[in-house]
């Protein structure tokens, strides 16, 4: 097995892991609980729907990878910390919902109601409810408490605003990629490729 990575496809991935980085810096603490409201779960949305899983998967895992060696990327914030502290179920499962976001909505690329109605549940679903199980269960180990005292503060006052951003997803990203294929930009124009065999993976 061997994996491609395209130039431009590497481009783009690390544009879209800046998007999220500045996403990131956009959020609301609650007060009540250490999860904030933030917008770097979109960045993620996006990553998946407009990269696609593969290369979607790739530029979000690269800012958890960057931001765990001890970059401050996440709101000017990085180290292991980030990932074992309270938020880091969330920011694990960042990677697959790019991943799982990418993959299904590249099943259907139509622009009519059905199609809206399609991506918005793939990006709802994948994108932000995929998080909870694993964030919800983090957050209650790493600061002691039940499940049910984390879902109040780990989800229950977060769905209505993660709902809105996959709608917000949904309305830029069919227009934006039905006049921009993701090939035109991930793989057009001659690009050089970058293989990597399972044994030189082994060997980095």
């Amino acid at each position: 097995m061997r994996w491609s990575f395209s130039i431009r496809g590497i481009v783009f991935s690390a544009l879209f892991a800046a998007l999220l980085v500045g996403l990131s810096f956009l959020q609301v603490s609650l007060g009540f609980t250490p999860v904030p409201i933030t917008l770097a779960n979109m960045g993620a949305m996006l990553a998946g729907v407009f990269l696609g899983a593969y290369y979607g998967f790739f530029s979000i895992a690269l800012v958890v990878v960057l931001t765990a060696i001890g970059l401050p990327l996440l709101d000017g914030a990085g180290g292991l910390g980030q990932i074992l502290g309270p938020n880091g179920g969330y920011i694990v499962m960042w990677p697959f919902d790019a991943l799982f976001v990418g993959w299904l909505s590249s099943k259907s690329n139509g622009s009519d109601a059905i199609s809206y109605l399609k991506l918005f549940l793939v990006v709802e679903i994948f994108g932000s409810l995929l998080c909870y199980p694993l964030g919800v269960a983090w957050l209650a180990h790493s600061v002691h408490i039940s499940t049910a005292k984390a879902l109040v503060l780990g989800c229950y006052p977060y769905l209505f605003g993660d709902a809105l951003k996959a709608l917000l997803t949904t309305l830029v990203a069919i227009p934006v990629r039905r006049l921009y294929p993701s090939r035109t930009y991930l793989e057009s124009g001659g690009a050089k490729v970058v293989r990597l065999s399972e044994d030189e993976v082994a060997q980095t």
